[in-house]
């Protein structure tokens, strides 16, 4: 009767041990995977920062390089000061920079005007395009009524030419038509002399609109700043309202020089990450706290007093009356470790039908929730919404992928490089609205898709798409671009309305050791092509 009492204490006690353990197990897990949540949230707002940044900077990158290249082609095409001359040069300026203009998104003016010191009967030329049906010609700024050694007034003019360099400038109000814009301008110079000025004007809208589509969360958003915290674009506060140097600004805490920022605004505990873009500004995402954490920080401080003092006990009597229960909970101990450190893949053969086996098959399927959560979220930040190709994040690390291996094996790399151009996508938007758009644009996607299926596709613009070749497809680069050709032929022969049409400009330029120093170098090429192959197209009509 003694024994058996002693049995049934035993036992019990044993059982006790083991509910200890599996409880304070479970807790532990939770604290694992909450930690693991937290780096996953602070990837994921990385991500999204590193996705707006590569969009944005593309986009300010288009502007600048249209900026550059005309301002190339003016300092090449300038032979003299005089009158005539600057007459003839300023109209074959115009057919230049109203081709690049045309070309490059968001667009609000374009201008070229001569320094009054340099002549004061060629002013030079400014166009707008306020209501996106194309540019016309405005009246020009009189440059003779500044005193353009002051930089604080027209800025767009002074600061380039006092500075001697391109040059970003931050938000501001156009001189002539009230507009909140962002510019980017280029000194021209002849002979050492300083000419005039090229620059764009970009409308502040369109950035805002890039901007604003970064979301995260249910509060989480995006705005511009500069490094002292000084607000260029906030979606919930209209910067455009306040004069220079009264809009509010960030704390002191979110201008650091780390990239992950924690500070408080309007009594509401925020974490962002920060990245800086080619005009200077800051990209910031930020979230509340309280969206990414919740109770968690006190759930998490209670745990770890708790699972430390549990753990002590039960270790001390789970050796003594139960060591069969260490193994399987030094597995899922291993396997919480495994998630923190990012491996969903875990493998527990614990599957008795007891606390440690039930805890053991919850804790499986979060983890493999977990992972799927994390795939849908990759794919949400790299897969085109409308055509479900990649996009330009997923663009962005595919060719920082494929330079590594080009660095790695010093050049032992074969690769061709496509680019594709849908024409007439504004006309069609233009004309009959952008869900036809939308469809001409999976058209030509489907055909792209079809033709080059066993090489990654992205869409790296709105009507831009890009294909890189490798193995079979390149060897066979010639025979797929007849083939691509024959289908767009094909499918415009079938059609019955524009919008049903495909018509694609092509350009493929295959990596070659001798000729490019790096990746980008057979992009541009292959850009260079396909601008080409739209000029040829375009003549053939």
């Amino acid at each position: 009767m003694r024994l058996r009492s002693l049995r049934t204490r035993m036992t019990l006690l044993t059982v006790c041990v083991i509910i200890i353990t599996v409880t304070s197990m479970a807790l532990l897990s939770v604290f694992f995977i909450r930690n693991s949540e937290q780096q996953q949230s602070n990837q994921l707002l990385l991500l999204l920062c590193e996705t707006g940044e590569k969009n944005l900077d593309y986009y300010f990158n288009s502007v600048q390089k249209s900026v550059s290249k005309v301002a190339s082609y003016v300092e090449s095409d300038l032979d003299g000061l005089e009158k005539d001359q600057l007459t003839h040069h300023m109209e074959r300026v115009r057919k230049r920079f109203d081709e690049m203009a045309s070309k490059t998104n968001g667009v609000l003016t374009y201008y070229y005007r001569i320094d009054p010191e340099i002549s004061e009967d060629v002013e030079g030329f400014w166009y707008t395009n306020l209501d996106g049906e194309g540019f016309v010609e405005r009246e020009a700024t009189n440059i003779k009524l500044y005193d353009t050694e002051d930089t604080s007034k027209l800025v767009w003019f002074t600061v380039p030419k006092y500075e001697g360099e391109p040059v970003w400038l931050p938000p501001y109000i156009t001189d002539n038509l009230g507009k909140r814009v962002i510019s980017y301008n280029v000194p021209i110079y002849w002979r050492g002399k300083f000419v005039g000025v090229v620059g764009i004007e970009i409308d502040y809208s369109t950035m805002a609109e890039q901007v604003e589509s970064v979301r995260l969360y249910k509060h989480g958003y995006a705005f511009l700043s500069d490094a002292k915290g000084n607000l260029f674009f906030h979606p919930r506060i209209d910067v455009s309202q306040y004069s220079e140097g009264e809009a509010p600004r960030l704390p002191e805490s979110a201008t650091g020089k780390s990239t992950f920022v924690r500070y408080t605004y309007d009594g509401v505990e925020k974490k962002a990450v920060w990245l800086p873009l080619s005009n200077g500004m800051r990209l910031n995402v930020t979230v509340p706290v309280e969206e990414t954490e919740g109770d968690w920080q006190r759930l998490i401080r209670e745990i770890t007093i708790y699972a430390v003092v549990v753990l002590v006990l039960a270790s001390v009597l789970t050796m003594l009356y139960a060591k069969r229960i260490t193994k399987p909970l030094e597995e899922l101990t291993e396997a919480a470790d495994q998630v923190d450190r990012g491996n969903y893949d875990i493998e527990l053969t614990y599957n008795r039908d007891d606390e440690v086996g039930r805890l053991t098959n919850t804790f499986k399927r979060l983890a493999s929730h977990m992972k799927d959560h994390i795939s849908d979220l990759n794919r949400l930040a790299y897969v085109d919404a409308l055509t479900h190709v990649r996009n330009k994040g997923a663009y962005a690390t595919f060719i920082e992928g494929l330079q590594v291996s080009l660095d790695e094996r010093h050049g032992e790399v074969s690769f061709a490089a496509g680019m594709f151009d849908c024409d007439n996508l504004k006309l069609i938007n233009d004309k009959y609205g952008h869900e036809k758009g939308d469809e001409y644009l999976l058209t030509a996607c489907h055909l792209i898709c079809h033709v080059f299926q066993h090489s990654p596709v992205f869409r790296i613009g709105g009507d831009e798409f890009a294909v890189i070749l490798q193995n079979d497809d390149l060897a066979n680069k010639d025979v797929l671009a007849q083939e691509f050709s024959d289908a767009m032929a094909e499918i415009n022969v079938a059609a019955t309305n524009e919008w049903e049409q495909a018509h694609v400009a092509m350009g493929i330029a295959v990596y070659d050791a001798q000729v490019d120093h790096n990746v980008n170098d057979v992009l541009r090429r292959a850009d260079e092509l396909m601008y080409e192959n739209k000029r040829m197209r375009k003549m053939g009509r």
